[in-house]
């Protein structure tokens, strides 16, 4: 019985194929819409959570002021001593970098790029996951005198070298010249959408001497050692720079600490809401889909009606035309429901190339769909289908 009727549906859909597809239109646009936004929305996720990875091996992040950003002119910079305390007398830290941050002008024969220059040690680069294309790192000699060499970044290399290898070669920046010792292997665009690989990194001291004027650091990054309790680490960091910055008990810290993660969960969470919201919307087509659906086998059951009557004069029970008309209401919904999912695979993979976001399958969001789609097709096909089985054959003989 259910295969003759599944039979009787796909042959009036099939003889009525312009109006069988935009009946399922909503569907397949409603179907599309929430698998393509959803699929979006994982992929940007799995984007900042690499991206925020990139940063650092369990990275925590020391600067002056209160918030990040904010307060950090009024509050005292750090010192050489503060970072060779927070190496040696905090437990789970084993990885500790001053940093010194500076825009700068790097010149190279006829060609001028700006940049930012980043004054630090070699742990930097083991605590940021800097690995070398080319050269080496600095050496302890370059470190203590503070020799004028430098590190460059891809983005430096290709807008002063183009394809060339720039280790030998010399950069001018402000009114000294580095010579090129390194190139870092490049990372591309950051959680916040900054290019990572527009940088020079010099050694701490060159920075200081030859262009910043102070033995100021604007920034400590630290690293916390696997499996270490970060809050434990932060709090024992917090605890240890409030003494050395001599500030009282009930006062505000003049610094803060920042656990990159925090911002992965933060940003997550966010594109997680709109990514719900956006999927809600879109599920509303299917709503539509479904009242296109009810409104077109209505019309059916209104042009077949004699064949109805045809149906239960001969002995067809209202069970077996119930069933046919709610067949053919799930199947074209269905039928709704794949094509949409075929549309949402290639929206979603060209999207995603064309936004640099990770293509991830989704099978659970997409069966839900299909489900969601037949469902649709069950709950609006229902009432024609109840309103053919109820037919009197008497009078639908009698139609004309």
């Amino acid at each position: 019985m259910l295969w003759n009727a599944l039979l009787l549906s796909l042959r009036e859909i099939r003889r009525n194929l312009l109006r069988s597809f935009l009946t399922i239109l909503g569907v397949v646009i409603g179907v599309a819409a929430v698998i393509t936004m959803v699929t979006l929305g994982h992929g940007a996720t799995a984007a900042v959570a690499e991206q925020i990875s990139s940063l650092g091996s369990n990275l925590l992040m020391v600067r002056p002021g209160q918030r990040m950003g904010m307060g950090a002119s009024a509050a005292p910079p750090f010192k050489s001593a503060d970072v060779d305390a927070l190496a040696n007398q905090v437990n789970g830290v084993v990885a500790v970098a001053p940093t010194l941050n500076r825009a700068v002008t790097a010149v190279a024969g006829a060609k001028n790029w700006s940049t930012s220059a980043v004054g630090t040690s070699n742990a930097y680069f083991d605590i940021a996951r800097w690995s070398l294309a080319a050269g080496r790192p600095f050496s302890d000699t370059e470190l203590r005198a503070g020799k004028a060499v430098c590190v460059v970044g891809e983005r430096v290399r290709r807008e002063l070298f183009g394809q060339q290898d720039p280790v030998g070669a010399d950069v001018r920046i402000k009114d000294f010249s580095c010579s090129v010792i390194g190139l870092l292997r490049g990372k591309g665009q950051g959680a916040m959408g900054n290019d990572q690989d527009d940088l020079i990194v010099l050694p701490l001291r060159t920075l200081q001497r030859r262009v910043t004027g102070t033995t100021d650091i604007g920034g400590i990054m630290l690293s916390a050692a696997s499996g270490a309790d970060t809050d434990a680490v932060i709090a024992r960091v917090e605890a240890l720079l409030r003494e050395r910055r001599k500030i009282g008990a009930g006062e505000q810290d003049d610094f803060n600490v920042l656990d990159p993660r925090q911002i992965a969960q933060t940003l997550s969470g966010t594109i997680g809401v709109m990514t719900t919201l956006l999927g809600a919307v879109a599920a509303v087509s299917l709503l539509v889909g479904g009242i296109g659906i009810m409104n077109i086998m209505l019309v059916s059951v209104t042009e077949r009606t004699r064949e109805i009557g045809i149906r239960l004069a001969v002995g067809a029970l209202e069970r077996e035309v119930l069933l046919q008309f709610l067949i053919e209401a799930m199947a074209l919904s269905a039928l709704g429901g794949l094509i949409g999912m075929a549309t949402a695979a290639l929206a979603s993979a060209g999207l995603a190339r064309a936004l640099q976001l990770p293509y991830l399958f989704d099978l659970r969001i997409n069966l839900l769909a299909f489900l969601f789609s037949a469902a649709i097709g069950v709950v609006f096909g229902y009432f024609p289908a109840r309103r053919a089985a109820r037919m009197d054959p008497i009078e639908a003989l009698r139609h004309e």
